[in-house]
């Protein structure tokens, strides 16, 4: 459940931004903003007036959204040529999410608010969203720990003859044995994907998931994550898997190994961990998120490493850290052309990866909360290679 002391806070935020931009409320139709501003992920739209109470208008299930809202204002949606009384005549500007809201759902609401003028709220309320409250960064922690867990029993599992499904399946049960709740939310249009237990070639396979690893998968209609093939003797295993509790996400992977990892490969890992400490020394408020991208960047190419850094040669993540929260792909960005100055509050999931095509994918990705001087590691675990 989410603090009905926490959603109202999130609302007064929002409000005082709304008036920043000259913005007369602002109407949520995605779920996920939903459920960040009332605590509820029910078919709902929410209104927030720049003035006054919100009012959350529920198309199923009322019950449950009555039972579980932080505010107080719960409704049947209206009928579609009422819909509009809920907006007196000095309502005239209305933000909306562009970023992720359907043209047919865009038309509709144009349509039911007539002459109101929508406008984009996509970056408001992603600013809002990557600073996180005490509260969330202690959801994160909890989410951190339990993931964790699951990756310690790995040795206790994984065993030589196993496929890269079977590894997934064993993964995913204790996963949810823990709580997680499996359901990985991202807000970019055409992503999706549950996690990465992949090996080798397969793990080193380009493919359409914005990330450095995408895997062979076992469709071309799910061309990512985990394949049908054996792992193989000295084959980096790359397991990379999301822990979800009470809706927020941490990410980690970790490189297991039946064997020994090639010289070349070797180097790689115990580059993407110098990276990684550059980092985490970096990561403070008022840090540049492009300069900490360079700065991840060279350290690659010093290492003779460019071509081979954040992804397949030639199609490589233009990016070494994501936002994580509600959704895997949170900003802040540490990436090109992101320009944006760090908050203290902002959880950023740090993953510089080396991709060897035919041979294996080596790396780390840890989850961090940025901190008033630096960061804190919200993924407690070991980031040594495991060799079984």
């Amino acid at each position: 459940m989410v603090p009905k002391t926490e959603c109202d806070a999130r609302i007064e935020r929002l409000q005082k931004e709304l008036r920043k931009e000259v913005i007369d409320g602002a109407l949520f139709v995605y779920p996920i903003d939903v459920y960040y501003f009332t605590g509820v992920r029910q078919n709902a739209v929410l209104w927030v007036p720049t003035d006054g109470a919100p009012t959350l208008f529920v198309r199923k299930s009322l019950i449950r959204a009555r039972e579980e809202s932080c505010i107080p204002d719960v409704r049947p949606f209206p009928a579609s040529r009422e819909f509009a009384d809920n907006f007196p005549e000095n309502i005239q500007r209305i933000g909306l999410t562009f970023d992720i809201l359907p043209v047919l759902q865009y038309q509709y609401y144009a349509k039911l608010l007539g002459n109101k003028e929508l406008v984009d709220l996509s970056d408001i309320n992603r600013r809002m969203r990557s600073v996180k409250s005490a509260w969330e960064i202690d959801q994160m922690r909890e989410s951190g720990r339990r993931l964790s867990e699951v990756f310690r029993l790995v040795p206790s599992f994984l065993k030589r003859g196993m496929r890269e499904r079977d590894l997934a399946a064993e993964i995913e049960f204790r996963l949810r044995s823990k709580w997680s709740e499996g359901s990985l939310r991202m807000r970019a249009f055409n992503q999706e994907i549950t996690g990465l237990a992949v090996a080798g070639e397969r793990a080193a396979a380009p493919g359409c998931f914005d990330g450095p690893v995408t895997g062979r998968g076992l469709s071309n209609s799910s061309p990512y994550g985990p394949s049908d093939a054996l792992i193989l003797e000295d084959s980096p295993i790359l397991i990379d898997y999301p822990g979800i509790f009470n809706g927020y996400i941490v990410d980690m992977s970790r490189i297991f190994i039946f064997g020994k990892l090639e010289p070349a490969m070797r180097r790689a890992f115990e580059v993407s961990l110098e990276i990684q400490s550059w980092l985490m020394d970096s990561i403070r408020p008022g840090a540049i998120c492009e300069d900490l991208f360079w700065g991840a960047a060279g350290i690659a190419e010093g290492a003779g490493l460019k071509e081979n850094f954040m992804g397949y040669p030639g199609e490589q993540a233009r990016f070494v850290g994501h936002g994580v929260g509600l959704e895997l792909d949170e900003l802040p960005v540490l990436a090109q052309k992101f320009r944006t100055p760090l908050q203290e509050g902002q959880t950023i999931a740090i993953e510089p990866k080396f991709i060897f095509p035919g041979r294996g994918a080596v790396g780390i990705e840890n989850t961090v909360a940025v901190t008033q001087s630096g960061c804190e590691k919200l993924t407690d675990l070991p980031d040594e290679l495991v060799c079984l």
